[in-house]
């Protein structure tokens, strides 16, 4: 079976997107571009969806490829200005940026790290590694109470609506992408079994409906 491409990073111009997927391709890690634009604009949470262009490789090719971005990084590092926003951030911001490496570029991370290293502070691989778990656990967590959705769906269920559908499937299947390629659910698994009932009740209930309204019409 072939291994599925998940998502490794985000930009918000193809340019960049393109410039990433050559680096790696020229060290020999296959890349997919695409985007996550979707059909309908809008979130589950609300929030609008800013279009970006995605870097998706294999999950096995994560850890190499951000050694390779780290290199790049490693080899810029010595040219950086001295009046670059990240001098005037505290430890405390600098580890909040080796914490999060995800919300940052890899020169910023990079440069966290020298930066912590000049002031004497230990940012050693051990360190890194557990900062990483840590953030992983974070992200892996299922998202808020779904109450919200979950009576939407019931709603448009019983109405007859497609929307029932929809909703019900979303909340019982969506997963999200870790920072290390994993892939987990988004929803915590009571919000995705009452996606799933949403789900079965309006496949059950729709057609039914259809069928009564078009002998209404005769």
């Amino acid at each position: 079976m072939e291994e599925e491409y998940s998502i490794f990073k985000k930009y918000p111009t193809l340019e960049q997107a393109s410039e990433l997927k050559e680096i790696l391709e020229n060290e020999g890690i296959d890349c997919v571009l695409g985007d996550n634009i979707p059909p309908v604009d809008v979130t589950f949470s609300g929030n609008t969806l800013q279009n970006e262009f995605e870097v998706r490789i294999k999950q096995t090719d994560f850890k190499r490829a951000e050694e390779i971005l780290e290199e790049e990084a490693e080899n810029l590092i010595d040219q950086v200005d001295k009046n670059y926003y990240l001098f005037d951030f505290t430890d405390e911001e600098l580890y909040e940026i080796l914490l999060k490496s995800d919300e940052w570029n890899e020169f910023d991370y990079t440069l966290a790290q020298k930066i912590l290293t000049q002031r004497g502070k230990s940012v050693d691989k051990a360190l890194l590694n557990s900062l990483k778990n840590e953030r992983l656990k974070q992200l892996a967590k299922p998202e808020g109470n779904q109450k919200a959705w979950i009576a939407a769906g019931y709603i448009f269920t019983f109405l007859g609506g497609i929307l029932g559908i929809i909703i019900g499937y979303f909340l019982w299947t969506a997963k999200k992408t870790l920072p290390n390629g994993e892939k987990v659910y988004s929803y915590s698994e009571k919000d995705r079994k009452q996606g799933k009932y949403i789900f079965i009740i309006s496949i059950i209930i729709f057609p039914i409906l259809l069928i009564l309204r078009a002998f209404m019409l005769f």
